[in-house]
């Protein structure tokens, strides 16, 4: 009996201390059940201030830029377009911003709110609206002219933000293209006045020189020299390549002075044999006079010719000479 219950209060013992220490981690640390509870608040604090940053970033809208660089051949129509506008948005302003060479900047400006534009040193007449504003705002070029390089800026704000779009506009000027030949049998092809400069090629190829000549406003002339030694060669193209279009053109080359067929020698003695044919035309055409003349009276002689009123020589008055004349043709 004794032992039975020594035994039983050794049980008892044993179960009083392991409560005893598991009381005790309960208060040092959180229950399994407390921790997903805290964890859960951390996640919705950080959604709600993920939730405030992103409205915070999308009330600030960086501006949105885009550059193009565009090529107009003079006396055409350029129209330059601002940043397309979503139906959601907001117009507040138009402002188009144009910096020209050796020109003050000039600002075309527009406001929805007063639906009023306004101009800001602009003098070039050809640069305008294409359209009402608040319908179309883009800005038409008409006509083209050189003058018109430069740098073109459409600024749009919108209730979602500021959006620019820029233009490097490049005139073009097509050359004024001449093909002909000089007296030492050299071609000649010019690109007169084009910008950009031009390109020049011959078919077929031959001894060619080739130099640029810079105008004012960036315009360039561009002459091509070319000989051709072989003489079988009798027609030549030159082709000249250019931005706004290319051309080409040809020559014959019997048309020149020299490539006629005579080389220089034989010039000179086709003009002898002309110039000793006409001596002796010239000879027989006097001989022929003087023997009508003479045929005018039997007693003629020289010395009647310069004395006609000697006595016993008979000679032919002016009238008769004149009608002996005409009946000999």
């Amino acid at each position: 009996m004794p032992c039975t219950l020594g035994t039983f209060g050794l049980w008892l013992l044993l179960i009083l201390t392991v409560s005893l220490v598991a009381e005790t981690r309960t208060l040092v640390t959180p229950s399994n059940g407390l921790r997903p509870k805290m964890s859960q608040d951390n996640d919705s604090a950080a959604s709600t201030n993920s939730s405030l940053m992103d409205r915070q970033q999308r009330s600030f809208i960086l501006p949105v830029e885009a550059n193009t660089s565009l090529s107009k051949p003079v006396d055409t129509k350029a129209v330059l377009s601002c940043p397309p506008i979503t139906q959601k948005a907001v117009l507040v302003t138009i402002r188009w911003e144009i910096i020209l060479r050796d020109k003050p900047s000039c600002t075309r400006a527009y406001r929805r709110d007063a639906n009023e534009t306004r101009a800001i040193n602009c003098s070039d007449e050809t640069i305008s609206w294409d359209s009402r504003p608040d319908r179309n705002p883009a800005l038409q070029i008409d006509p083209v002219a050189i003058t018109h390089d430069g740098y073109y800026r459409c600024e749009v704000v919108t209730s979602h933000g500021h959006f620019y779009h820029g233009y490097h506009l490049t005139v073009l000027v097509p050359p004024e293209v001449t093909l002909f030949q000089l007296e030492n049998e050299t071609i000649v092809c010019r690109a007169a006045a084009g910008k950009p400069a031009a390109q020049i090629s011959w078919t077929p190829g031959g001894d060619c020189h080739t130099v640029e000549e810079p105008l004012g406003s960036d315009t360039v002339t561009v002459q091509s020299s070319c000989r051709w030694e072989d003489h079988r060669v009798s027609k030549v193209s030159c082709s000249v390549s250019h931005l706004t279009g290319n051309r080409s053109l040809s020559i014959e080359l019997s048309q020149g002075v020299i490539v006629l067929g005579f080389p220089p020698s034989t010039l000179l003695i086709v003009l002898y044999v002309k110039f000793s044919l006409f001596l002796v035309i010239l000879v027989i055409v006097g001989f022929i006079y003087f023997q009508r003349i003479k045929d005018c009276s039997p007693f003629f002689d020289v010395q009647a010719l310069l004395t006609p009123e000697s006595p016993g020589k008979d000679a032919c008055s002016p009238g008769q000479n004149l009608l002996i004349h005409y009946t000999a043709y």
